[in-house]
C-alpha cells in the first residue's frame, strides 16, 4: 500500500447508499488535481486526508488513487489552512475570512486560534460575536476530531461523531469504551449494529449481558418500526438469537432478567395457547405497553361517561320521555342550514353522531366523508356546541380547515407540545370544548393516540374520521381498525360513490382496486388517470424526470413543485433515494446562471451543505423524517429550503408558514422530497401524482399500498410501469397483521 496526504478541493460524486465517493484533491508535487476514490462519504471540502491505498489507471477516467483506509488530519501548509478554515467546518469562518486570517498569521494561524483567539478581532469585519463563535466551534471541532479518530480506529463511520459529541460532550470516548450499546439507546440514527461494531472491536463478549440486552431492545424496536406493538415471546427469542448469534436459552435468560427489572413487560392473559399447548405471552417495550393500556382504559371511560353538552342532554331527556331510543336531530333542518342533501347513510351518520360519545366515520374517496363531517359540524353548531378539529399532519389539518371553514390544528399543536416537558394538554390540563373531530385517523399510532386521549375530558365527545382501507399508521399499532373490530363503538361506513365522483377515473379505479379488480387503463384525452407501459427501470427514470420537469407543467400549467412522485420503496433503482438524486439534478442543479453588472451572464455554483453524500441547496424540496419537538416539526412534514449558509454551516427550511433552522449535524433529520414513499404520503393530497409500479417493488406491492398511492392524486395521476406489477398488487391482499391487543383490551 502507498500513502498520500491530500487536501479535498471538490467532491465530484458521492453515493449515499454505499458511501462510494470521487474526490478531486490537491497533492504535493502533483501539478494537477488527483482523483481519489473510495468510501469517503464523511470527507468535506477543505479536509486534509491521509490515505492508504494504491494507484490504478481507469480506461475511461485515467489515473486514480483508490483509498482503502483514510484519516483526517490538520493541514500543515498555509494553503491547506486556508482551505480548511474556509470549508465551513469552523462556524463563523467562510472563504473570505479564511483568506484574511491566513494572510495575517500565515503558518501560525492555528496556534493563534488555539492560544489567543481574541487576536482575530484585529481583522477587518470580525467582531466579538464572531470571535466567540469561532472559539466555540474550534473547541468543539477538536473534540469531535478525537471522537472521529476513535471511530476510525474501530472502522466505524465518522459521520456519527458530531452526534455522539453533542450527546455526551467530553465524556464521549469514555461512554463508548464503558458501554457502546448506550449509543443505540440515547442517539437517534445510531442503531444496535453500529454500537455492536464498536463493542466487538473493543473486545466485548458476544454473550455479555449489555450486548444481549441491547440486542433484545433493538429487535423489539425493529418490530415496532414494522407496526407491531409487542412480540410473541418465543418469536422474539428466536429473532434476537439469530441477530446476536447467541443461544436461545441465553437470550431467554436475559429476557427474564429484563422482565424482572421492568425493562420489558409481559402480558399473558389476553393471548391463547399455541398448537403445542404452550401459553403465548406478549413482550412489550414499556412505552408501548402503557400506551395500549392507556388507550383502552381511556376509551372505555370516555364511552361510559355522559356528554356534558346541551344537545346530548336534550336528546337523552327526549328519549327517556318518549321511550324512542332512536330519536335524534332533524336532518331536514340541518339540510336547510348547510344547503346540502344527504343520502340515507350520511343522514344516519349525522343522527348517530348527535347521540354518540365516541364514533368512527369511515369510507373511501368520493363517498362523502367531508360532506358528512360538515353536516355533523352543522348539527352541533345549531345547538351551540364548541367544536375542536384536528389531524395528524399539517397538510391534513390544512385540508380540514379549507373544507370546514373552522381552524383545524395538528394533534401535536392541539396538545401544545413543549419540549422537553412533553404535552401541556393532558389529564391535569385537558382540552376545552364539547366535541373533538379528528380526520385521517388511519395515520394515528398507539403512542400519539394515548397522548391525545389523555387530554380529552370525560364529558367531551370524540368523532374519528378516516379511510380504513388505506395503509395503517407508520408508527406502531392499528388504532382505527382495532376500534372498529372491537364492535364497542358506533361505526358508520360510507359506501355510495356520488355522481360527481363517478366522473373521476382516479376515484373509480381506487374503488375497483379495493374490490380486487384491475383499474381501467384505457387512457383517453379527458381522463384524470393515465397508464404508461414501460418495464425498463433505467428508462423510466429519465421519463419520470421529463414528465415532472417539462411535460406535465407545460400541459397542465402548473409548477414542477406541484407534482409529487410517489414510489413503493425507499431503496433500489426506482426507490425514493435514487429518484431524488435524478430529480434534484434536473430541477435544482448545482450550477446556475447569474447576470452580473458589467460581466453579463456568469455560471455560478449554488451554496450547499453536504451530509452523508447528499447535497442540500436553496429551493430543494425536503421532508422531515423524525419528530423534533424542539423545532416543532414532525415526521412527514414537507418544506422548501429557503437559504443555505456555508460559513455557519446552517440552512433554513420553510414548512407552510414556519421557518426552521438546521445545523449541518442535524441534516440526517431531513431528506429530499421530490420523490417520497407512498407510506410517507399518507394524509396528503397533491394536484398531480406520478407513480412507478414495477415488479422490482414486488416485496411492497399490496392492494392497500397502491390504493393509498392512487388516492393521493387530486387532479391527475400518472402510473408508469407494467400491468403485471399492478395486477400482482391488486391481488395481494395479505395485509401483514400487526401484533396489537387493543381490540382485545377494548372488548374485555
Amino acid at each position: 500500500m502507498q500513502k498520500i496526504r491530500c487536501v479535498v478541493e471538490r467532491i465530484t460524486y458521492q453515493n449515499p447508499e454505499n458511501g462510494y465517493s470521487v474526490l478531486k484533491c490537491k497533492v504535493k508535487d502533483y501539478s494537477e488535481l488527483v482523483t481519489v476514490i473510495g468510501n469517503l462519504v464523511d470527507a468535506n471540502v477543505g479536509s486534509v486526508l491521509l490515505c492508504d491505498g494504491n494507484w490504478k489507471v481507469d480506461a475511461k477516467y485515467g489515473r486514480q488513487f483508490v483509498a482503502e483506509n483514510w484519516e483526517e488530519t490538520l493541514p500543515a501548509t498555509v494553503y491547506g489552512m486556508e482551505k480548511y478554515l474556509g470549508s465551513g467546518l469552523i462556524k463563523g469562518v467562510g472563504p473570505k475570512f479564511a483568506k484574511k486570517i491566513v494572510q495575517k498569521y500565515g503558518k501560525d494561524t492555528f496556534d493563534v486560534i488555539e492560544e489567543n483567539v481574541n487576536a482575530l478581532i484585529e481583522i477587518d469585519g470580525i467582531g466579538r460575536k464572531r470571535v466567540q463563535m469561532i472559539a466555540e466551534s474550534w473547541e468543539k471541532q477538536k473534540e469531535v476530531k478525537n471522537v472521529m479518530t476513535f471511530l476510525q480506529e474501530h472502522q466505524v463511520s465518522t459521520s456519527y461523531a458530531a452526534k455522539i459529541y453533542s450527546q455526551y460532550g467530553n465524556e464521549s470516548i469514555s461512554v463508548m469504551k464503558k458501554n457502546p450499546y448506550q449509543l443505540a439507546d440515547d442517539i437517534w440514527g445510531i442503531g444496535f449494529k453500529t454500537a455492536d461494531q464498536i463493542a466487538m472491536k473493543l473486545g466485548f463478549s458476544k454473550e455479555s449481558y449489555v450486548r444481549l440486552r441491547s440486542g433484545l431492545m433493538y429487535t423489539l424496536s425493529e418490530l415496532s418500526d414494522e407496526g407491531h406493538v409487542y412480540a410473541k415471546k418465543y418469536q422474539l427469542a428466536d429473532a434476537a438469537s439469530q441477530l446476536l448469534e447467541a443461544s436461545t436459552e441465553t437470550v431467554i435468560m436475559t429476557m427474564d432478567d429484563m422482565l424482572k427489572h421492568d425493562d420489558l413487560i409481559e402480558e399473558k392473559k389476553l393471548l391463547k395457547m399455541d398448537s403445542d399447548g404452550n401459553v403465548i405471552s406478549a413482550i412489550y417495550l414499556p412505552p408501548f405497553y402503557f400506551a395500549e393500556i392507556g388507550v383502552a382504559g381511556k376509551l372505555k371511560k370516555l364511552i361510559k361517561s355522559p356528554a356534558g353538552d346541551n344537545l346530548y342532554t336534550k336528546l337523552m331527556e327526549a328519549r327517556n320521555k318518549t321511550g324512542n331510543m332512536s330519536l335524534s336531530v332533524d336532518i331536514h333542518a340541518i339540510q336547510k342550514i348547510t344547503g346540502m342533501e344527504y343520502d340515507g347513510i350520511q343522514a344516519d351518520a349525522i343522527r348517530k353522531a348527535a347521540s354518540a360519545k365516541v364514533m368512527v366515520l369511515t369510507g373511501g374517496p368520493g363517498t362523502g366523508k367531508t360532506t358528512t363531517t360538515h353536516g355533523i359540524i352543522s348539527a352541533f353548531q345549531a345547538y351551540g356546541l364548541k367544536i375542536i378539529l384536528a389531524a395528524p399532519t399539517g397538510r391534513a389539518a390544512k385540508r380540514m380547515t379549507e373544507a370546514t371553514g373552522i381552524e383545524a390544528k395538528t394533534i401535536h399543536r392541539l396538545l401544545e407540545c413543549k419540549p422537553p416537558e412533553g404535552y401541556k394538554k393532558n389529564e391535569e390540563n385537558p382540552l376545552e370544548g364539547d366535541v373533538l373531530i379528528v380526520d385521517e385517523c388511519s395515520m394515528i399510532d398507539i403512542i400519539l393516540m394515548n397522548s391525545l386521549l389523555k387530554a380529552i375530558p370525560p364529558s367531551m365527545r370524540l368523532i374519528m374520521v378516516g379511510d380504513i382501507d388505506q395503509l395503517p399508521s407508520v408508527g406502531a399499532g392499528n388504532v382505527l381498525r382495532d376500534m372498529i373490530n372491537s364492535e364497542v363503538f358506533t361505526v358508520v361506513r360510507l359506501t355510495r360513490i356520488f355522481r360527481q365522483a363517478k366522473s373521476s377515473r382516479i376515484i373509480m379505479n381506487a374503488h375497483r382496486i379495493n374490490e380486487g379488480k384491475m383499474p381501467d387503463l384505457s387512457n383517453g384525452k379527458d381522463t384524470d388517470f393515465f397508464f404508461i407501459e414501460n418495464e425498463n427501470p433505467d428508462a423510466i427514470i429519465p421519463e419520470i424526470v421529463d414528465m415532472v420537469q417539462r411535460k406535465l407543467p407545460h400541459y397542465y400549467h402548473v409548477e414542477s413543485s406541484q407534482i409529487q412522485v410517489l414510489t413503493p420503496m425507499q431503496r433500489g433503482v426506482l426507490g425514493a433515494t435514487n429518484l431524488n438524486l435524478s430529480l434534484q439534478e434536473a430541477l435544482n442543479p448545482a450550477l446556475h446562471d447569474v447576470f452580473m453588472k458589467g460581466r453579463g451572464k456568469v455560471t455560478m455554483t449554488k451554496e450547499c451543505l453536504r451530509r452523508s453524500g447528499f447535497a442540500f441547496r436553496a429551493n430543494d424540496k425536503v421532508m422531515q423524517i423524525k419528530n423534533n419537538y424542539d423545532k416543532e416539526v414532525f415526521n412527514g412534514d414537507i418544506g422548501m429550503i429557503e437559504s443555505v449558509n456555508e460559513v455557519d454551516k446552517t440552512l433554513t427550511v420553510k414548512f407552510d408558514q414556519k421557518i426552521v433552522e438546521y445545523d449541518v449535524t442535524e441534516l440526517d433529520e431531513i431528506v429530499h422530497a421530490y420523490a417520497i414513499t407512498i407510506h410517507k404520503s399518507q394524509g396528503s393530497e397533491y394536484p398531480i401524482v406520478v407513480m412507478p409500479v414495477l415488479m422490482n417493488h414486488y416485496v411492497m406491492l399490496q392492494r392497500n399500498l397502491i390504493y393509498t398511492g392512487i388516492t393521493r392524486a387530486k387532479k391527475i395521476l400518472v402510473v408508469i410501469g407494467t400491468k403485471k406489477a399492478l395486477s400482482y398488487a391488486v391481488k395481494n391482499v395479505t395485509v401483514t397483521d400487526r401484533n396489537t391487543l387493543l381490540k382485545e383490551r377494548l372488548s374485555e
